[in-house]
């Protein structure tokens, strides 16, 4: 009798939401879950990093809770903040009563605003917390996420401390825009993301545009591939590749190299800069086409 593994179960859960993960990222999404230990995540923009997160939420059916890293991120932008306008609100109404009350008053659930790490340990089901792009923030917010992943509780100083009710499965992404520290490393399991390989890609196309030929979907998952290969100052991501495929059914094109004009004045859903525009001209494109299977 066939066993089926866990990794093999999600990803056919993976791949009934949209999402085909590679046997080794169906691995990592098992052992954070099973271990209950954050998955970082590292690759280049495009690559769908951030929907992994999107697909398993949707897989498990549950909350998808999204901190996005920037410069300057600090921890009340993420963990939570007082809502200062009811509070003030609230003492003008209460003028006159004891300090004390009033102080006790404000300072409650009530005028509590939760921002994403906080709401991510409130859950009753564990939700599936996505720290996106962690190498925008900087190093001194990077210690505090830290701790937060070792304890998975907070202190707000005016209501004591909070546990965690479930630990959410958390998802941490990162561009390489900056060197992470070993400390956060060895506390997530770790997955590189690269771009599909074309059979990959061409289930990754069928499973979102089910109406497409198949063959089709090998042709354009084939024509990317080799385009990721020129020398592009920005690779056309896997949301690329679904917005082309998407445009070159719509207009019924059964094979891309009996429609090379459509295929080039079509390119506008890959390319995003001026550079790779003036690069991929109609003789790198008929170049290509040509080794299209």
């Amino acid at each position: 009798m066939a066993i089926t593994l866990p990794q093999d179960r999600i990803a056919t859960e993976m791949a009934a939401v949209g999402y085909v993960p590679d046997r080794e990222l169906a691995t990592a999404l098992w052992l954070m879950d099973s271990l209950k230990r954050p998955l970082l995540l590292e690759g280049e923009a495009g690559v769908g990093k951030t929907e992994v997160a999107r697909a398993l939420s949707l897989a498990r059916e549950t909350k998808l809770i999204r901190l996005q890293c920037y410069e300057g991120l600090d921890q009340s932008s993420a963990l939570y903040e007082w809502n200062y306008q009811r509070q003030l609100l609230a003492i003008k109404a209460r003028e006159g009563l004891n300090a004390d009350e009033v102080e006790e008053a404000i300072f409650s659930e009530k005028y509590l605003l939760e921002r994403p790490l906080l709401a991510a340990i409130r859950q009753a089901k564990s939700p599936v917390l996505l720290i996106d792009e962690v190498d925008r923030a900087d190093e001194e917010f990077e210690a505090f996420l830290l701790e937060l992943l070792s304890d998975f509780q907070v202190s707000i100083p005016e209501l004591g401390t909070i546990t965690a009710r479930t630990i959410p499965m958390v998802i941490l992404t990162s561009n390489g825009t900056r060197e992470l520290s070993d400390a956060l490393r060895r506390r997530c399991l770790y997955h590189y993301v690269d771009f599909p390989d074309v059979d990959r890609e061409a289930r990754i196309i069928l499973s979102r545009l089910p109406e497409i030929d198949t063959a089709l979907a090998l042709q354009i998952a084939g024509m990317v591939g080799l385009i990721r290969k020129e020398e592009l100052r920005k690779a056309p991501g896997v949301a690329e590749t679904l917005d082309w495929a998407a445009t070159l059914s719509g207009l019924e094109i059964r094979h891309l190299r009996d429609e090379p004009e459509a295929v080039f004045e079509t390119l506008m859903c890959l390319i995003k800069t001026a550079e790779d525009k003036a690069r991929m001209t109609r003789q790198v494109t008929d170049r290509l086409l040509g080794k299209v299977a």
